[in-house]
């Protein structure tokens, strides 16, 4: 005779819809970070990049471009410029590789383990996505220690509310990065194709890290269609101390129509593909 007793697994949860994916993000994000900070050598490392950009670019744009349009001639003018695109960037490319981590997981398998949880799918798409961005706020927060000796003005609300616009936007790009592994499930190199061909034209049209004004016209023109454009005007707007300037609210509704956007495509794809 058949046992007709559910496990925990199966039976209803009486949970609300909100608390239950609060409760089950948790539960995402700290798997996830746990595989982390059991190996924090690749929170060094990946800390590299971002300082030899610091190191040896910003010197190049002060001497290259010192005094002209939004760059001033002194280095801490450099450095309060050019700070917030750096922390931009590494957000950028730590969410845009969520999807990597999920292409291994379902060629062994573990990711259908996951999936065969009563975990809410979105739960899983943002979970997923925060531990991506949270060593994201350590190493912005180092950066920016970092800086402030050369001149850089610290100031704490406004750094951790740029960091906070950040994670609502990395959120959207990285259930957009699960959604691309989704649809290259099987072919990584289709993943890495269409995330490379991607990533630096938005990054170049963002004036992430040269000034736009310099550019020709047509290039100023397609980068108001670039929402990462609005996030870089806002970070140096937050980081450079101010909550009133427009682009603040320009660059939070970016974020959220990203983050909006994501969740959508992201959640659709899973049900689709597995």
């Amino acid at each position: 005779m058949t046992s007709t007793d559910l496990t925990p697994e199966h039976r209803a949860d009486p949970r609300s819809t909100p608390a239950k994916f609060l409760g089950d993000t948790r539960a995402v994000f700290t798997r996830e970070i746990l595989l982390v900070l059991r190996d924090p050598f690749t929170l060094i490392f990946s800390l590299l990049q971002p300082l030899v950009f610091l190191g040896l670019f910003a010197p190049l744009l002060a001497g290259s471009l010192g005094g002209f349009g939004p760059i001033g001639g002194s280095t801490a003018d450099t450095l309060q410029w050019f700070v917030p695109g750096v922390i931009v960037m590494i957000s950028l490319f730590g969410t845009s590789m969520t999807g990597s981590n999920l292409l291994y997981e379902m060629m062994t398998g573990s990711y259908e383990r996951v999936l065969a949880t009563p975990l809410d799918r979105s739960a899983i798409l943002v979970g997923r996505s925060l531990k991506e961005f949270a060593p994201l706020v350590v190493q912005g927060l180092i950066i920016v220690g970092l800086c402030v000796p050369f001149g850089f003005t610290f100031y704490p609300l406004h750094v951790l509310a740029g960091l906070a616009l950040l994670g609502l936007f990395g959120v959207g790009v990285g259930a957009l990065s699960m959604a691309l592994a989704l649809a290259a499930k099987g072919r990584e190199w289709l993943f890495w194709g269409v995330q490379q061909a991607l990533i630096f034209p938005l990054l170049i049209l963002s004036g992430m890290m040269l000034p736009l004004e310099s550019g020709p016209g047509w290039m100023q023109t397609a980068a108001r269609f670039n929402p990462l454009t609005y996030i870089v005007d806002a970070e140096r707007a937050l980081l450079g101390g101010s909550f009133t300037d427009p682009v603040v609210g320009w660059g939070l509704l970016a974020g959220a129509i990203t983050c909006a956007l994501g969740l959508v495509v992201g959640i659709r794809k899973t049900a689709k593909t597995i």
